[in-house]
């Protein structure tokens, strides 16, 4: 948000100014940004949903004070209904931990750069209990060139449309700015135990004015985190199974922007990127299988490379202020190419390595966004938005749809081995929503969104925002917004098989296939929150309600719909055919809360919380993801003196419960069902600037060296499922020019 947009918001909402204060919303840049000339009168319904309070606000002041070891994500998880969890309940790929908005999962969280989707962990296959081997896609800004990352939950996230039914993630880049300037971090850690993996990165950020019509910014970024040992776990693992640690990643980063101001009423700005992010394999597979064959095609690749993931993208974006209103209009082409060792479909071997070949599945994005802002003025004062939208995905994979039928039986319509290695889907859509005051203090904010996809077909997602000032100092708010998600491409393709001779089928008789399902309707949700805060001078307290009403989850199907015919082993032959179905009702319902105390004028404490009340499958009470009962986060921010700042701060789980069933349906009993006990983390940091010019931070995470260890997946280890690393020292150093 521009600041004379928020300024122009204020005049209409005291509570906006209560948030942004509280939240640290305020631009980070060191020199005041080009903008354009503003016509709007009220703010728009998109930035008025931005102080709803499902929304938080990671300022680059925050990210200065706890500089992240490399992924943005450990930062995000201490907002109020986040955690980081592995892409299902299953457990699989438990250290691939990736944002979780109120307990629906990482593939219900949208993330956006400056607005703009991106969608490269599409790129990485899908496995049958919805396991993924990414760790999202948090990690391709540099964190010291964030100027702020908006976390949207609930209501606020569904006018985005498809993916956002859990929530948003928008990450700010820093712009070009009116003089020349450049700045630098390095930053590194030194964790306490040895056989843990220990980071390093150093980024730059320059930007200014070439002319006086265009301006630039670039920004680039080098970094490694080391995989932790292949026997982290060893003592830990349930006896039969192979657990790995974390794997590292190695990163480079490069982006350009140029802004050309056209007329003082319009901007054109041209973006070009590239990203490398590769994996440092650990030794992980997604179902943890113990055998000498695996162990032997996996120990080669310990410490190496076994997949890198490129990304590419180029946008050319739009800004105009004209006498009827403002539009934004970009046109954004992104490229993942997911470069990997080739893994098993079938059984155990599942996402495990198989060979030494390497293939490449490549995914394009392109994303068309028009939208223009209107002030219209009558009996209602309201700033009308209208817009349209069309996102295209084609993903070519040579190694997922290669699942051979011979031993267990052909599966109707499919060929034996390779098939089409193709797949696309559309979606095209419109929305209209309006920010209207009322009356003052009464601000209301409908919303209407239609969505077509090219194989679910059509979708209206209608929203409604009530904000009611309640005195002086207390605001009641108020949403409920349709969301939803479209299946995604390995869902959808009836190409797309995978093999079990038993272990992974529902019922757990015998062999069988699931298979991909392009007659899938699309996943709903009826997201609903209401809460009610009070402010006063620089205290900030507020408590939300919140409930997720979810249809037409998409899981791995639970009755065969046919049988395959055949087979040349007669132990497996004539397996039963699954496919990706439609789970009729689940819920995630809970309370978020938060607590902003300035205890004096150099010292202030922040506090939120997050207690989950549900989240489970209607029809069989599994969870939707294994999250925390409770998380509590808490920081002391002391301004010591001018230069001088120090932080303390703890974070409090609640138990961690596992499901109740295994893969194949069956109850759950022993080790498999251990829940995790709560407990905290802490930490302690502090920063010093020796100039306006060169700044020192250092800390310790985990102060009292709290660890926790992988056992296995959830079907034999309960919540055990991931690391949690020990006590860690970080320092950074910045400085600016």
């Amino acid at each position: 948000m521009q600041p004379s947009t928020v300024c122009q918001v204020l005049r209409y909402s005291r509570l906006s100014l209560a948030i942004l204060l509280a939240l640290g919303a305020q631009q980070a840049l060191a020199e005041e940004p080009l903008e354009l000339d503003s016509v709007q009168v009220i703010g728009t319904a998109q930035e008025e949903l931005k102080q709803a309070p499902g929304v938080s606000i990671i300022t680059a002041e925050d990210i200065r004070k706890s500089p992240p070891a490399n992924d943005i994500a450990e930062l995000i998880r201490k907002q109020p209904g986040v955690n980081l969890t592995g892409n299902s309940g299953s457990g699989a790929r438990g250290n691939s931990r990736q944002i979780d908005i109120r307990g629906m999962g990482p593939e219900n969280t949208l993330i956006l750069v400056d607005g703009k989707p991106v969608s490269s962990r599409n790129a990485v296959r899908y496995g049958w209990r919805g396991d993924r081997d990414t760790r999202g896609d948090t990690n391709w800004v540099p964190a010291e060139q964030i100027e702020r990352i908006e976390v949207l939950r609930g209501p606020a996230a569904a006018r985005y449309g498809d993916g956002a039914a859990g929530g948003v993630v928008n990450i700010i880049t820093k712009g070009p700015g009116l003089e020349h300037h450049g700045d630098m971090t390095v930053y590194m850690n030194l964790p306490q135990h040895s056989e843990e993996g220990a980071s390093k990165r150093i980024n730059f950020g320059l930007n200014g004015p070439l002319s006086e019509d265009v301006a630039y910014r670039v920004y680039g970024n080098i970094s490694k985190t080391d995989r932790d040992d292949e026997d982290i776990n060893e003592g830990h693992t349930i006896p039969g199974y192979a657990t790995a640690g974390r794997e590292g990643v190695r990163n480079k980063d490069i982006n350009g922007l140029l802004s050309w101001y056209v007329t003082d009423a319009q901007q054109l700005e041209l973006e070009a990127g590239y990203s490398r992010q590769g994996n440092i394999y650990a030794g992980d597979s997604m179902n943890n299988v113990a055998s000498a064959k695996l162990e032997e095609l996996r120990s080669p690749w310990l410490g190496r490379e076994s997949n890198v993931m490129y990304r590419q993208n180029y946008a050319i974006t739009h800004r105009g202020d004209w006498d009827f209103g403002r539009t934004v209009n970009y046109l954004q082409f992104e490229r993942t190419e997911n470069r990997r060792l080739e893994e098993g479909l079938a059984g155990g071997p599942e996402g495990s390595i198989l060979n030494s070949n390497f293939g490449t599945i490549k995914l394009d994005t392109t994303t068309a966004h028009s939208e223009l802002n209107m002030p219209l003025s009558g009996p209602v004062e309201q700033m009308l938005t209208l817009g349209a939208e069309w996102v295209e995905q084609r993903m070519d994979d040579p190694f997922s749809n290669n699942q051979s039928t011979t031993e267990a039986g052909a599966v109707a319509g499919l060929i034996n081995g390779a098939r089409n290695t193709k797949s696309a889907a559309r979606v095209s859509s419109v929305f209209a929503e309006s920010n209207m005051e009322l009356r003052p203090g009464t601000i209301l904010t409908p919303g209407l969104r239609f969505d077509h996809h090219s194989k679910t077909g059509s979708n209206w997602s209608p929203a409604l925002n009530l904000s009611q000032a309640l005195g002086e100092n207390f605001t009641l708010k108020a949403g409920i917004a349709r969301a939803y998600k479209t299946p995604n491409l390995y869902q959808s393709n009836p190409n797309y098989l995978l093999y079990s001779r038993g272990n992974g089928c529902w019922g757990g008789a015998g062999a069988c296939y699931l298979q991909g399902n392009d007659k899938l309707d699309a996943e709903t949700s009826v997201n609903k929150e209401i809460g009610i805060e009070f402010h006063r001078d620089d205290w900030v307290a507020g408590i939300t309600w919140f409930r997720n009403d979810y249809k037409n989850k998409i899981e791995s199907g639970r009755s065969a719909i046919g049988q395959a015919a055949g087979g040349s082993n007669p132990d497996y032959a004539d397996a039963d055919i699954f496919q990706w179905e439609n789970v009729p009702k689940a819920v995630v319902e809970g309370l978020e809360g938060a607590l902003n105390v300035p205890v004096t004028s150099a010292l202030e404490w922040h506090t939120n919380f997050t207690y989950m009340l549900r989240s489970e499958n209607r029809d069989t009470g599994e969870p939707l993801s294994v999250i925390p009962e409770y998380t509590v986060n808490s920081q002391l921010d002391w301004q010591i003196n001018k230069p001088f700042s120090v932080q303390a701060d703890v974070t409090w789980y609640g138990k961690q419960k596992p499901g109740k069933l295994g893969y194949q349906g069956n109850t759950l009993t022993g080790d498999a069902r251990r829940q995790i006990s709560p407990y905290a983390l802490a930490g302690l940091s502090g920063q010093y600037e020796f100039s306006e010019r060169l700044s020192l931070a250092a800390g310790v995470s985990n102060l009292f060296d709290k660890r926790l260890y992988r056992e296995g997946n959830a079907n034999v280890a309960g919540a055990y499922t991931y690391n949690e690393p020990g006590r860690t020292f970080y320092t950074s150093l910045s400085t600016s020019f």
